[in-house]
């Protein structure tokens, strides 16, 4: 290990990630060429391909550091954004079902299911080239809905002929759709509010209607990591890198295998940007529909989106020094503090919004980054409550039971396309999210603003 590993959690968390490899990926990651700091993990960590979930690292190429798939994931840039609305709950409550069987009707979900924004492989270049201001012009987007994406929903370091034809025809019908998994289109409610200035400034108050929106780059983001595991096989042996665990598979940041790969990646982080855009745009007709005023009467503007698979070449300081490294966060968020330059000028004061979901019965958060992320985590907190529960698990352990009926108990109407979705979904397949989230928040990482709770969801 060049470095050390660093695990944020409490006595209650730490009990359940000693059962899971995700330590042991933890210190694989210590060893990758020109790491910086340490080998980090978020308190949502659970095992995954390479690096664990919630894992984090920075490395520096001027001192030999590599980019690493694994680092990213499969889901590049899944990420989630975050809708307000005019509306409160008893404005929802008497057509609570009716929205939420709309939803589902109009916004397509679950594994490789197509929709209606169809692209030829010309504009799916154009699209993972300029990001979601290919949508903008395009009617498909507003000038606010850029200003309050990630990086404005683009990177520039996109190579649109780097990603495979196989990607292309994965991706040709998939912008605008759902997928499965733990990908979601929830209704919430704001149930607390935490920081009432904060809170102001995202425009969000108590009992308020929210739209949270989880999905990534679908098919094509999922070959674009495909194809890099594949080419990258060798690379370690040509470069002479020595890995614990070839999951980890690496290339030096400025050799070409490593470009390959960033330029693909970046492609199709952009493509996911459009994704979730589109998933909005999509949201916002069925709201339209269902309480006959325009998306712009109902004040359904974007909070702010957040990528949480991700590998950015930013500037950090590391000891006594400012430098560029290239940060892979594999389900962690960037946590930007007050005053930081790429933070949008409507929360430079508050610092950036920080987007965590939990479960689809208990809450999700918001939160904001805070000094304490840029001189411990290059920036970053954690994506979410973490799996405590295999899929298998979890399906096992809903057998006999009606996952649907149980939410509806609790105020949550639920549509998914299997039932095996909502049992690998289920509530207790997750770590309880407000815990995960009083760790950062005591870490000074970020501050919680506003907690909310589901009242109606949709998933693959």
């Amino acid at each position: 290990m060049h470095v050390d590993g660093i695990v944020y959690a409490d006595d209650a968390l730490i009990e359940s990630i000693r059962d899971d490899q995700a330590l042991e990926q933890v210190a694989n990651v210590a060893f990758l060429p020109g790491i910086q700091l340490a080998s980090l993990a978020m308190p949502d960590i659970h095992w995954g391909y390479g690096f664990c979930i919630g894992g984090v690292c920075a490395t520096d190429p001027a001192d030999g550091g590599v980019i690493s798939p694994g680092g990213v994931g499969y889901d590049i840039n899944c990420g989630v954004r975050l809708v307000r609305t005019n509306l409160l709950r008893g404005d929802v409550r008497p057509v609570q079902t009716q929205l939420v069987e709309e939803l589902f009707r109009r916004v397509p979900t679950g594994t490789g299911r197509g929709g209606k924004y169809r692209f030829t492989p010309a504009e799916l270049r154009r699209l993972m080239s300029e990001g979601v201001a290919y949508l903008l012009g395009r009617g498909l987007a507003v000038d606010s809905d850029l200003e309050h994406t990630e990086a404005r929903g683009v990177l520039a370091n996109a190579e649109p002929d780097n990603v495979s034809h196989r990607a292309l025809a994965r991706g040709y019908d998939q912008c605008g759709t759902l997928g499965s998994g733990n990908h979601f289109l929830e209704v919430q409610a704001v149930d607390a509010i935490f920081d009432t200035e904060a809170a102001r400034s995202m425009g969000l108050e108590e009992d308020m209607i929210c739209v949270m929106i989880h999905s990534g780059s679908r098919g094509l983001g999922y070959q674009v990591c495909d194809d890099a595991l594949r080419s990258l096989r060798k690379a370690p042996e040509k470069y002479g890198i020595d890995l614990p665990d070839r999951q980890l598979v690496c290339a030096p940041v400025d050799s070409p295998e490593g470009r390959q790969y960033i330029g693909a990646m970046c492609a199709a982080a952009n493509f996911a940007w459009c994704n979730r855009q589109l998933l909005m745009w999509q949201a916002r007709e069925c709201f339209e529909t269902i309480f006959g005023r325009s998306w712009q009467e109902l004040g359904m503007d974007l909070v702010y989106d957040v990528a949480h698979n991700i590998a950015k070449f930013e500037e950090h300081t590391i000891g006594p020094v400012s430098k560029r490294v290239w940060v892979h966060r594999k389900g962690a968020t960037r946590a930007f503090p007050p005053g930081h330059a790429e933070t949008p000028a409507a929360y430079r004061k508050i610092g950036q919004p920080v987007i965590i979901p939990g479960d689809m019965g208990r809450a999700s958060w918001v939160l904001v980054g805070q000094q304490g992320s840029m001189r411990q985590t290059f920036g970053t907190a954690c994506h979410g409550a973490g799996r405590v529960m295999s899929r298998t698990a979890a399906i096992k352990h809903a057998r006999g039971r009606r996952i649907d009926q149980e939410l509806a108990a609790k105020g949550v109407i639920a549509r998914a396309r299997s039932y095996k979705g909502l049992a690998e979904e289920q509530p207790a397949a997750y770590k309880d999210v407000d815990l995960v989230v009083e760790v950062v928040h005591r870490a000074g990482l970020a501050n919680k603003v506003a907690r909310l709770c589901p009242i109606g969801v949709i998933k693959g």
